[in-house]
């Protein structure tokens, strides 16, 4: 695969997120419309209480080409969750899905713990205008921890195919201190889940990582994302290294890559679709949470660059 950069598409310095708001539009995940694309997003606010962020989604709408900014939305598109619920603190991030004339809304809900810093789970809520807004089902998740996967399930993506749906997501393998007086940091891979309605789920294989690790089993796997090209299911996420990763771009996240013909096994081959890094650019030093697309004829890998979104999200586009 070679992919020609489109530089930032959605630069924060040139365009405003909604009142209140104060910076990143993190896991761009694209919807494709026939006159737009429109990309949701994950932004933060502070919580006036203790100063911590709150992650919300809005989205901003692009010509199907991505070359013009159309329009940003003016409000988050659903509400966090309830006192106590499993995404109190936040949304990151959401995954939207069309299913005939409504728009599915596949949520990664953020909560605060005391002894580690956050615990996730996967919801799922509705759109029936185009995605202006979102309705949950219920204040609960659809897609949660279990005997072999004890914590951290998020980053669900869907893709329908035939009848049934199909779910990637991540779930954690734990926490651990790494030196004394150190902060837990969270090690978590992808797995897969499958449904016949979309609410229902039944996970393939509990606890078993379908992707195999490049860096080692503390390499971090996030936000998976797939498209069918030719015959051939297209995998791509994000990795990273478990500890020292925020700063040291040795160790942060980079894209990945696997493919497979039964959406269940899966080959791993990041080198096959890298995709330049040039210094002091704004993705030089990290490359995350991936979104991928088909619109007007074209591949589109969307994507976020230093700081996890801090400045905006950029794209490339497939050259065959």
């Amino acid at each position: 695969m070679r992919w020609r950069k489109l530089g930032m598409i959605f630069d924060l310095s040139k365009h405003r997120l909604p009142e209140g708001f104060i910076g990143f539009a993190q896991s761009p995940q694209p919807v494709v419309f026939e006159s737009h694309v429109r990309v949701f997003f994950s932004t933060r606010a502070v919580d006036s209480k203790n100063g911590k962020f709150l992650s919300e989604v809005a989205f901003v709408d692009f010509t199907p080409d991505f070359s013009k900014v159309l329009r940003v939305s003016k409000r988050p598109v659903i509400e966090r969750g309830g006192l106590g619920c499993f995404d109190e603190h936040g949304i990151f991030p959401m995954n939207v899905v069309k299913d005939g004339n409504n728009l599915l809304g596949y949520t990664c809900g953020w909560s605060r713990r005391v002894s580690v810093s956050v615990e996730t789970g996967i919801g799922l809520a509705f759109s029936k205008d185009g995605g202006e807004s979102f309705q949950r089902l219920g204040s609960g998740p659809v897609l949660t921890t279990s005997l072999q996967e004890p914590c951290l399930v998020g980053d669900g993506f869907v893709l329908k195919e035939g009848d049934d749906f199909h779910m990637w997501y991540i779930f954690g393998k734990g926490w651990q201190t790494y030196e004394e007086g150190g902060v837990p940091e969270r090690t978590y891979k992808i797995g897969h889940a499958i449904s016949s309605d979309g609410v229902s789920w039944r996970k393939t294989a509990e606890g078993v990582s379908i992707i195999p690790d490049a860096i080692g089993e503390l390499e971090c796997q996030a936000l998976p994302c797939v498209i069918k090209i030719d015959g051939v299911y297209h995998m791509f996420f994000c990795f990273r290294h478990s500890v020292d990763f925020r700063t040291n771009p040795v160790r942060g996240y980079r894209i990945g890559h696997a493919q497979s013909r039964d959406m269940v096994h899966w080959e791993r081959d990041d080198d096959s679709i890298a995709i330049s890094q040039e210094s002091g650019s704004w993705d030089s030093d990290m490359m995350c949470y991936p979104g991928i697309c088909q619109s007007g004829g074209q591949t589109y890998l969307l994507y976020n660059g230093n700081e996890f979104g801090k400045y905006g999200f950029g794209a490339a586009v497939l050259e065959i």
